[in-house]
């Protein structure tokens, strides 16, 4: 690899806004207004879905998520768009079925996008061969293989450069990428892994995925050009650090510091970054800051997130106290269940698990539904051997069974026969795997708005709030040499006085 051809995939719009606010910040409006702009910096891709952000779309903002992908490509006509896919289901946390998941890759291209990120949460090598395979059949201009990097007795360097020679060899990848979840990658293991996978890959181009979480990604990135990486993930200065992956801004000087040179159009990028601050600004949303280094992430390996809504929830019950004994217990339950890769779905899996033995009398006293889901298989095999008597115990409880009888998704023939007819395919998807008076609330809000200016949103949610409230009749709003006088309008006439 030459140093002239390093790339960069930005992860604002999806991963940083997922990190640093819960997937929920950014609405349509708000990715449009800054679309050109990123279209501009030349980044390889823009890291830009998943079907989880799809739902947040349709379910916090009442925006139609196809309608938004339409325009986005339309307003970045020289960058890729991305979406990252399990494969394994689509909105819905039910097991898709496969006619199902290739009916969603389709409706995605038809919709805009061209590149898919694939990983499967059990590093299962084949179930990310089967769905590349269904994706490149829809039409993808470009398939990237993830290798999911967590650290465990069996995740050693071999684990991880097996499974990036198995991918390599598929025809339908055309690119591998090592997706760092928790941000554990640290410079030394670095230096080893990478120049392996960087041999495992052939000549399929590397990509490096990690989180600022604890304060590593930016020193690994710093390296990782000279270790064989060819595409780095970042995100624009706002919306990275924190448990977002590293800025943009502070990788591509670091690496410039080496005389590495990046193509990219650095006051594009500034511009990025200056909207996205006042975009914060007027909506109340943090900005990342870089993370402390904390070692007891090596043993839990809990997503940021997630932590900070466990530290919530036990404080509510007054047991925050306790945080440490849990933080012991999610590891000792990720050793019972095979060692899982802490990312969505089963660091909440192992975490939920955690706090429910340390709050009950004894270990294992009461199981969720996900819990057994996992241990009867429904997700796969894990990494290593269950501990049998975990697994025994599980398995004999009632609930276990009736999960283990639950039908599958059925077919699309089925599944259609349950919605009127003259459904388009976009919507009848989204009725498939998500509640109907949230498909229906979406439909009835009509056209998603598409011009946002940071500097009126203010304004615009203190005259939103006011015409909620018909007990105020008039109201005066002054502000640095502004003024503006309002009344309601007339019963009568429906005129404003």
């Amino acid at each position: 690899m030459t140093h002239s051809s390093l790339q960069f995939i930005d992860t604002t719009l999806r991963d940083g806004n997922q990190s640093l606010w819960g997937a929920t910040g950014l609405r349509t409006a708000m990715m449009l207004q800054v679309a050109p702009l990123l279209d501009q910096v030349g980044y390889h891709a823009l890291d830009f879905s998943t079907s989880t952000h799809m739902a947040v779309t349709v379910r916090f903002h009442k925006e139609n998520p196809w309608e938004r992908l339409r325009l986005m490509k339309a307003h970045t006509p020289r960058t890729q768009l991305s979406f990252l896919s399990t494969g394994m289901r689509f909105i819905s946390w039910e097991t898709a079925h496969p006619e199902l998941m290739a009916l969603s890759y389709r409706l995605l291209v038809n919709n805009g996008i061209e590149r898919f990120m694939v990983m499967d949460p059990m590093n299962n090598a084949a179930a990310v061969i089967e769905n590349c395979r269904a994706i490149k059949k829809a039409g993808a201009s470009e398939i990237v293989g993830a290798l999911v990097y967590t650290v465990s007795p069996i995740h050693d360097d071999e684990f991880f450069a097996a499974m990036a020679r198995t991918l390599a060899a598929e025809a339908a990848i055309d690119r591998i990428y090592l997706k760092d979840p928790g941000g554990l990658l640290t410079l030394d293991r670095a230096r080893t892994l990478l120049p392996k996978l960087r041999l495992a890959a052939g000549g399929k181009p590397l990509e490096l995925h990690s989180h600022c979480t604890i304060g590593l990604a930016p020193f690994t990135y710093a390296e990782a050009p000279s270790l064989g990486v060819d595409a780095l993930h970042t995100a624009a200065r706002p919306l990275g650090n924190g448990t977002s992956q590293p800025a943009v801004e502070n990788v591509v000087s670091n690496l410039q510091g080496q005389g590495v040179s990046t193509g990219l159009d650095m006051e594009a990028a500034a511009r990025v970054s200056k909207y996205f601050t006042a975009l914060a600004g007027a909506e109340g949303l943090p900005v990342g800051v870089p993370q402390e280094y904390d070692s007891r992430y090596f043993g839990h390996q809990l997503p940021g997130g997630m932590i900070g809504t466990m530290r919530r929830q036990l404080r509510e019950m007054r047991q925050e106290h306790r945080l440490p004994e849990v933080y012991e217990e999610v590891e000792r339950v990720r050793g019972e269940l095979g060692y899982p890769i802490m990312v969505t779905p089963f660091s909440q899996v192992v975490g939920t698990m955690a706090v429910m033995n340390v709050l009950a009398p004894h270990r294992y006293a009461n199981v969720p539904d996900e819990v057994i889901r996992y241990v009867i298989g429904r997700f796969g095999t894990p990494p290593a051997p269950m501990d049998p008597n975990v697994r025994d115990r599980i398995e004999q409880l009632p609930r276990a069974k009736e999960l283990a009888a639950q039908a599958p998704m059925p077919p699309l023939n089925e599944l259609r026969k349950r919605f009127g007819a003259g459904l388009s395919d976009e919507e009848f998807l989204l009725r498939a795997v998500m509640p109907a008076e949230q498909v229906d609330a979406m439909v009835a809000a009509g056209p998603c708005r598409q011009s946002y200016n940071p500097i009126l949103s203010p304004a615009e949610k203190l005259l939103e709030e006011l015409s909620r409230r018909p007990d105020i009749a008039h109201a005066r709003i002054e502000k640095d040499g502004f003024l503006m006088t309002l009344h309601s309008a007339s019963p009568a006439t429906g005129a404003s006085k």
